[in-house]
């Protein structure tokens, strides 16, 4: 009992039994690609079990009537043992690809449940390696090594039978040889773990330079770059050559010293098999049989140190993939949450403190009321928290303390689905995914009729540009929208944001990357959007907000100054006031 307990709680374990939800839809294919490695590898036995009565009756007796059917056997088990091998490659291959699949699809469903604070602290070619790139490592390694192993140890069983067989002497000193040949391979785990760890980190960065590359192209262009980026992608390779050097150095040692040990055993069993030869113990053909057996089980235990990489990563990749699997997201449902109706009368910002990093306050003690159908801009210095506080009501983030309410229910209360479904943000620099313009303002509402699709054209002065378009809604934009301006890119994001058509707005300075012209066409879409809305606005450009029923003015943090335009513009020395006058001196030296 206690050995199965200890069997169980190893993590090797633990992690291939947790791979059973993915091989249960195809265990059929790959217990039948698992039975056909046992002939594959019984059959290796079959030319030195052949080669006894060959040696013996043609070349010792030279007998006239000599076997004619052993060679024609030997090449039809061969035949055989190929067709069997092409079947075992096609089905791993076939479940490897069925359990892969379910791998990444279960991984990118986790990877959207993370929090924005995931995505923070961590490059793109890391997740991309973590949440793509490992599951082909899990999956490739587990099934090829399982495949080969099953092959490996019929052909071991059946070699070592074909050993006893011809001489149980002999066969005594080959075991010995080979128990002493896998006794290094226990240790070598903790001595590769390290580099492993370090060469998935080198592999993820080497991913996130060139997805740099693709999406700075103008900016690298623009500074003459090439010879930075050239340097940090030289710098990269270099760092991975070094890691696989030293993978080299942990591990291929271990095949030299195969070699060397089965050397050993294969002189000892020469050596020895030549004196009962001579004491008439074997004949010739037991000892060409045996040593053509011995030959045939060492060969692949010299090779043994090439496939432990694959088997050590592919152990790797499945404890990571599970360690990121069983992580449970900071920001998440609570039990029994409830369902957000779209009506609501007021939403609350109560004591709302926050941070990004311990113990660095971002917000302080923010109190903020609005409520249904009012307009409430944020406005400050940057980075003074104006966005902070826009990206905690649909929980981009949650408050370290205080709380966020609406209707007097703190949003954790809310469903996640339901609290984001009635809430639209456009953000200053809107992500537009690859696909027609069709496609990215549908995304709104998947199920939104062509006169309600169309209406959101309008409201957002988009019709006259789609109308100019030879292939209209369904033209191409480009992967992130490239192929539009940045006027263009923002009235698409405002049409999506009315098809959604939520009670709640954010408008995270929409309009403060837009020039004059195309500022003007989106503040009228926006006006549109903002109609019977309850909106949160962020502007530096004051005299877009002056129509808003309350101007938070937020510095370092804190919220110092609260009321409409002509509250704060009474207050001597008020920082609102201030702000404003400058603005309005630039404005007029502009002019």
């Amino acid at each position: 009992m206690q050995i199965i307990e200890k069997i169980k709680n190893n993590q090797a374990y633990r992690n291939y039994s947790r791979m059973w939800p993915y091989v249960k839809p195809v265990w059929f294919r790959a217990l039948l690609s698992m039975l056909i490695c046992i002939p594959i590898g019984s059959l290796d036995a079959v030319i030195a079990l052949a080669l006894k009565p060959y040696m013996d009756l043609v070349m010792v007796e030279k007998s006239i009537t000599s076997p004619w059917y052993i060679p024609l056997g030997i090449v039809a088990f061969t035949s055989l043992q190929g067709v069997l091998k092409y079947l075992s490659a096609y089905l791993s291959t076939w479940v490897g690809g069925r359990i892969t699949n379910g791998l990444k699809f279960d991984m990118f469903k986790k990877l959207l449940t993370l929090p924005t604070s995931f995505f923070d602290k961590r490059n793109s070619g890391d997740i991309v390696f973590q949440f793509n790139n490992q599951a082909d490592m899990a999956c490739t390694g587990l099934l090829d090594n399982l495949s080969v192993f099953t092959q490996r140890i019929f052909s071991s069983i059946s070699l070592v039978c074909v050993l006893f067989y011809n001489s149980w002497q002999l066969a005594l000193i080959a075991v010995l040889v080979l128990g002493c040949a896998f006794a290094p391979v226990a240790k070598l785990q903790q001595r590769i773990k390290s580099v492993m760890e370090k060469t998935v980190f080198a592999d993820a960065s080497i991913i996130t330079e060139y997805n740099e590359v693709f999406n700075g192209n103008k900016t690298i262009t623009s500074y003459n770059l090439q010879k930075n980026e050239t340097n940090k992608f030289y710098n990269i390779l270099k760092s991975i050559f070094r890691l696989r050097i030293k993978m080299v150095q942990k591990t291929q040692w271990l095949s030299p010293m195969m070699h060397v040990i089965v050397s050993v055993g294969i002189a000892a069993a020469i050596g020895y098999g030549s004196h009962l030869i001579m004491s008439g113990t074997i004949t010739s053909g037991n000892f060409v049989s045996f040593i053509t057996a011995l030959i045939l089980l060492y060969t692949p235990v010299k090779n043994i140190g090439k496939n432990l990489n694959a088997v050590q990563f592919s152990f790797f990749a499945i404890e990571k993939i599970f360690a990121v699997l069983d992580s449970v997201p900071e920001i998440r449902d609570k039990e029994k949450a409830k369902v957000m109706g779209r009506e609501h009368t007021n939403i609350e910002f109560k004591n709302v403190c926050f941070e990004y990093v311990k113990n660095v306050p971002v917000l302080k003690n923010i109190n903020l009321q609005i409520k249904q159908g009012e307009t409430i801009a944020l406005v400050g210095n940057s980075g003074g928290g104006k966005t902070t506080i826009v990206n905690l009501l649909p929980r981009f983030y949650d408050v370290k303390s205080g709380s966020i309410m609406v209707d007097g229910i703190d949003i954790r209360d809310y469903t996640l689905q339901s609290l984001r479904q009635n809430i639209a943000v456009v953000f200053q620099d809107n992500f537009l995914f690859s696909g027609t313009i069709r496609d990215n303002i549908m995304l709104g509402d998947e199920n939104a009729t062509e006169e309600q699709l169309q209406q959101a054209i309008k409201m957002a002065y988009l019709d006259e540009f789609i109308s100019s378009l030879k292939n209209g809604l369904n033209t191409q934009i480009g992967e992130r929208g490239i192929l539009l301006s940045g006027g263009q890119k923002q009235r698409v994001a405002i049409a999506r944001a009315f098809l959604k058509n939520a009670p709640i707005i954010v408008l995270d300075e929409a309009t403060s990357a837009l020039d004059n012209k195309a500022e003007a066409i989106v503040q009228k879409a926006i006006d549109n959007l903002m109609q019977d809305k309850t909106v949160f606005v962020i502007a530096h450009r004051l005299s877009t907000v002056r129509n808003a029923d309350k101007i938070a003015v937020i510095n370092e943090g804190r919220l110092v100054e609260l009321g409409n335009h002509d509250e704060l513009m009474a207050i001597d020395g008020g920082q609102y006031k201030a702000l404003y006058e400058m603005q309005f001196k630039k404005q007029q030296v502009s002019v």
